[in-house]
Parts: C-alpha cells; sequence; structure tokens
C-alpha cells in the first residue's frame, strides 16, 4: 500500500527572530504525492526521500524486529536541520509504501514501482527503509529506470553480505542475491562491493557465493581512517567499471555504541567518519543513481542515537549530492 505524506508530519524548531536565515529542513520541505501526475524535477537541485514502512523479510530472517518504524523516526531526526542548500534546491517528500499483511513481495513491486517513478522524472531519490529487503524493492525500481546498455554498481556498506538463498522465501538476508540473479537475466553484470563486512557474521557458504558471482568486500577491520587512500583507490577502481551506481547504507555496519538501534547490533563495527569520506569519494564522481538507509530499529534506539546517525547521515549526502 502508498500513502502520501500528510501535511503537518514534518515539523521542528522555528527560529522565528532569524526569519529566512533561520530557515530548517521543515519548513522547506514539499509534498509529492506519487498516485498523482508527477513534473519533471529540476536537473540535479532536487531529493525525493521516499519510505518502506516493512520488516516482514527481518522477521523472516530471524532478526529483531522494529524497523518498519524506521522511516518516521529519520524523518522526525531530520526535521530540524538547518538549512544550508541552495535557494534553487529542492527537497520532497514522496510518501510510504507499506508491506501489508506479511506480503513482502508486494510490498517490494509497490517500492520498485514508485523508484521507478521517481527515477524516470529525474528525482535524486533517498529511500528510508524499513529492514534491508529494501534493497531488492529499490532495486527493482532502479532496474526499470535503467538505459539499455547501461552498467549498475552496487556499493553495500554493511555487517553482511545479505546474499543469502531465497529458494524458501525471500528475507532481509537475501537482497543481494535476488539481484544478481534479476541482473543476469537480463544480460547485465552484478558488480557488487560491500564496504564493513564481520567475518564472524557470515558463514562459509555466503563467502563461497560471493566468490562466485564475483563480489568485492572490504572488511570491517580493514575500514579504518589509515587505509583511506588504499581505500579510496578500491572505489574508484569498482566506480569506474560501471555507469551508475546504487548505494545501500545497513545501519547494522557501525558499531554498536554509535548504532544500537539496529536488527542486528555489531560489537566491531565502523566508526561513522570513515563511511562519511568514503560515501564523498563515491558522490563526487557523479555517477550517484539512488541510495538508501536501512535497518533502523527505534525499538532497540537508546537516546534516538541511531535515528540521529541515520539522519546525520542523510544530510551530509543531500548537501554533497546537490552540489556534486
Amino acid at each position: 500500500m502508498y500513502k502520501p505524506t500528510e501535511a503537518g508530519t514534518w515539523k521542528g524548531r522555528i527560529d522565528v527572530h532569524d526569519g529566512e536565515a533561520g530557515k530548517r529542513w521543515h519548513q522547506g520541505m514539499q509534498l509529492l504525492n506519487l498516485s498523482a501526475e508527477l513534473s519533471l524535477a529540476k536537473p540535479d537541485q532536487t531529493i525525493a526521500f521516499l519510505g518502506f514502512c516493512c520488516e516482514e523479510g527481518v522477521e523472516r530472517n530471524q532478526g529483531r524486529t522494529g524497523a518498519v518504524a524506521g522511516p518516521a523516526e529519520l524523518r522526525k531526526a531530520m526535521a530540524s536541520f538547518a538549512w544550508h542548500l541552495d535557494d534553487n534546491s529542492g527537497l520532497f517528500d514522496a510518501g510510504d509504501v507499506y508491506c501489508m499483511n506479511q506480503n513482502l513481495e508486494e510490498a517490494q513491486k509497490q517500492l520498485g514501482s514508485k523508484v521507478a517513478k521517481l527515477l524516470q522524472h529525474k528525482y535524486k531519490t533517498i529511500v528510508l527503509g524499513g529492514g534491508h529487503e529494501t534493497a531488492y524493492g529499490h532495486f527493482t525500481g532502479i532496474l526499470e529506470a535503467l538505459k539499455p546498455g547501461q552498467q549498475l554498481g552496487i556499493i553495500n556498506f554493511d555487517a553482511h553480505f545479505d546474499l543469502r538463498s531465497y529458494e524458501k522465501q525471500p528475507s532481509s538476508g537475501t537482497p543481494f542475491l535476488q539481484i544478481a540473479d534479476d541482473l543476469h537475466a537480463v544480460g547485465k553484470d552484478f558488480n557488487y562491493l560491500v564496504l564493513g563486512l564481520q567475518e564472524q557474521g557470515n558463514t562459509r557458504r555466503l563467502f563461497q557465493t560471493a566468490v562466485s558471482l564475483g563480489a568485492d568486500y572490504v572488511l570491517a577491520q580493514d575500514l579504518q581512517i589509515h587505509r583511506i587512500e588504499k581505500l579510496k583507490a578500491q572505489i574508484e577502481h569498482f566506480i569506474a567499471k560501471v555507469d551508475l551506481l546504487y548505494v545501500s547504507i545497513d545501519l547494522d555496519v557501525f558499531a554498536a555504541a554509535y548504532a544500537p538501534g539496529v536488527s542486528a547490533p555489531a560489537a566491531l563495527g565502523v566508526r561513522p567518519e570513515i563511511v562519511l569520506l568514503l560515501l564523498q569519494e563515491i558522490i563526487v564522481s557523479g555517477k550517484l543513481l539512488s541510495l538508501d538507509v536501512a535497518e533502523l530499529n527505534p525499538k532497540y534506539d537508546l537516546d534516538s542515537r541511531t535515528a540521529k546517525l541515520g539522519a546525520n547521515l542523510i544530510y551530509h549526502i543531500t548537501k554533497s549530492w546537490l552540489k556534486a
């Protein structure tokens, strides 16, 4: 089910005496109804946020449920951000897709159709998850929007490969194997790079699957600031092989001290600053097409710590992407 965002959803601090110089995101956010006709976005000046309120994939994957509330908490954490964007920049809230009656497959189909519509109308798109089953629904929209001959690269900041078998049923652990199969079915390469992988959280079978698919990865222990130049070079090499990029940020890639509110907390996860630096490298390439932030679980968050981390990542991504 799709539902446009209601007026009044975005609210926050208002600094009346500062006038326009005191503007915040909730005051500049515009609403889109994807059930209606959509105008073309201004090239390179417009970002649309789309929520995916779903945790069915996490439940199927035996994870901690609660991610269904992720999009609302990310909006809440972003609402009072100070507006430091150009006057001609536009931020749009395109509403939410809901998973009804545990029908994950239909919800992913709906998400894909909405993502495709945004991309086809030139909106830079950020999807707010939801469990990491968000990735497959998001991808189906990207695939629909790709032009013939375009090769897609996928960069996943994640503690897990998410390449589990979906023979019995899809889940939050299967999206990138589903993506690989879909790409191969239409004659496209599966270009997949995972950053922040936890060896202890992925079985030998998953490593074997990754190798058989030609996927690349960097372990969490190697995602360190002192290795930044080597990491940038690796990312540049990956980006050079593709035409466009889809980036997914699973918040469980971060150390639990920064991100306690996720389905599977990582005691030895990565630090936010290294991810920010690598995101900057990705954005300046000019190839970023679409991005999502997934696995925020407000039920287990401490002082909205994880929501604030996800929202602040989105702030920096938004600002850099519009400039790029």
